[in-house]
């Protein structure tokens, strides 16, 4: 359970830190640049599925360690952190992705749409990062 916990929660973090990691060449494009680059993540949705898996785990990792509180706490916080990973998707993100029909379509308020989009993943990445180190942290003990 400690190794598909982790592993799990380290795989969704691939997904989010990619989108920050990108966020600081696509924030500026121009309009036609940047629905272009949006294409590459045709297909991603896929990716998000590791994202209830990995909640999954951690619960499982909480029930499977509780005998040491220290690591079932920890455990408990990377699931509440994938959690609001999937909360921050569905109030910012999803909303984006269904206003551009995932970026096929330019709505007036497009860059709006975009800065949501866009700060919606970095945080994304941040709040995965913490879960990735709160499930390996509490899988090492």
């Amino acid at each position: 359970m400690r190794f598909l916990a982790v592993i799990i929660t380290g795989l969704s973090l691939v997904a989010p830190a990619a989108h920050a990691f990108a966020l600081l060449n696509k924030i500026a494009m121009a309009k036609a640049d940047y629905f272009i680059a949006q294409q590459a993540y045709a297909g991603w949705w896929i990716v998000g599925l590791l994202l209830p898996l990995a909640l999954l785990a951690n619960i499982g990792n909480a029930v499977a360690l509780r005998a040491d509180g220290t690591a079932m706490i920890l455990s408990v916080a990377a699931a509440a952190l994938i959690a609001l990973n999937l909360v921050i998707f569905m109030v910012f993100t999803q909303p984006a992705n269904a206003a551009t029909e995932n970026w096929a379509v330019q709505p007036d308020n497009w860059e709006s749409l975009r800065t949501r989009w866009e700060y919606s993943h970095a945080v994304n990445a941040v709040v995965t990062f913490l879960a990735f180190c709160c499930a390996t942290l509490a899988s090492l003990r």
